[in-house]
């Protein structure tokens, strides 16, 4: 090959391809990043759902635990009156 060929190829080709390669890893970086950020904001979601879960299991063996505790009430009676009473 002449080296003008040569010369073309070292300064003109290589940048180019270097940056059409680094644009492309530039651009699956972001998406990376974006994926990452959906399956982030899924997770808090699921961690808050569960966090409200466990608080309203926690509320109801706090009531258990009342019931089971205080010996002066009528068991029976406290079942019936729970029963009714609307769930938070």
């Amino acid at each position: 090959m002449p080296g003008f060929v040569w010369f073309f190829v070292v300064v003109v080709g290589i940048p180019v391809v270097a940056g059409v390669l680094g644009d492309a890893f530039k651009r699956h970086l972001r998406f990376k990043e974006r994926q990452l950020e959906a399956v982030t904001s899924e997770t808090a979601e699921k961690a808050a759902q569960y966090a409200a879960q466990v608080e309203r299991l926690e509320q109801r063996v706090r009531v258990l635990e009342r019931i089971i505790t205080d010996r002066g009430m009528d068991l029976a009676t406290d079942i019936e009156r729970l029963r009714d009473a609307p769930l938070n």
